[in-house]
């Protein structure tokens, strides 16, 4: 049966609590497994496991449950290895970059932040910081609305301003929030957003950050934040190359269920 993997601590960490389930229906009894230094979280594998809301819940609980007492590096959901024996081997082999990662991670946590426009604010926004635009409007606006491409003229330089707005607003973001936490990580491209971000951020310095993001949205009224945290440092935890097939760690979390 194949072992699925929830994370990576030390040796020394605090035993887990007493009957603790992890992902399948039934939830599977999670353990322990260790190899010198280290040890890894884990249960059984459940057949044909989906990103099924239960589960992801599941896997964060766990997470969550063994990071209360101390540094503990998580893993994707739906890390796989084929069994115990895989999983103590990549302990084993990666000890050094563990023990590094988790010496790096101690006491911090994970923040995204994702930022997209109000499009009626940015828009009216961008009206009033460019004269050409509001000019060609006007224009527009005196002839009866304007010429075929009078008017496509004008939404091709509104869409390049607001592409260039999306810009100059994802270096604010990044620029703001850089100096309250300890790393960033640049989540994937997606049209939804005009940035996506994870930030690194001390446990104890929490408030500070979360009091910069609402200078953020206070001088970017124009933008919209959604903020998810705070999390195991999913985006800080580098992969090593000999890890066992399926349990890379990285940035990767699933963020949406199946029902």
């Amino acid at each position: 049966m194949s072992t699925y993997v929830y994370g990576i601590t030390a040796a020394s960490h605090p035993s887990l609590p007493e009957g603790m389930g992890g992902v399948g229906e039934p939830p599977r009894p999670v353990r322990i497994l260790k190899a010198g230094e280290l040890a890894a979280v884990v249960s059984d594998a459940p057949e044909g496991l989906r990103p099924k809301r239960r589960d992801l819940l599941a896997h964060q609980t766990v997470l969550s449950e063994s990071g209360a007492e101390g540094c503990v590096l998580p893993m994707r959901f739906g890390s796989l290895a084929p069994d115990d024996d895989s999983v103590t081997g990549v302990l084993s082999e990666r000890a050094d970059h563990y023990l590094e990662r988790l010496r790096a991670l101690d006491g911090k946590v994970e923040y995204n932040v994702k930022a997209v426009h109000n499009e009626e604010a940015v828009l009216h926004r961008v009206m009033s910081e460019n004269p050409e635009v509001r000019a060609l409007t006007e224009a527009n606006r005196q002839a009866g609305g304007g010429s075929y491409e009078q008017r496509l003229h004008l939404g091709e330089m509104v869409v390049a301003a607001v592409k260039a707005r999306e810009g100059e607003d994802a270096t604010d973001v990044r620029h703001t929030l850089e100096p309250v936490a300890e790393a960033v990580s640049v989540g994937p491209e997606s049209s939804g957003w005009l940035a996506n971000l994870s930030f690194l951020v001390a446990r104890d310095e929490a408030a500070s950050f979360l009091a910069a993001v609402d200078q953020v949205r206070k001088g970017h009224p124009h933008l919209e934040l959604r903020v998810n945290g705070p999390l195991p440092p999913y985006s800080f935890v580098e992969p090593g190359p000999a890890e066992p097939a399926g349990t890379t760690l990285g940035a990767d979390h699933a963020e949406h269920a199946e029902e």
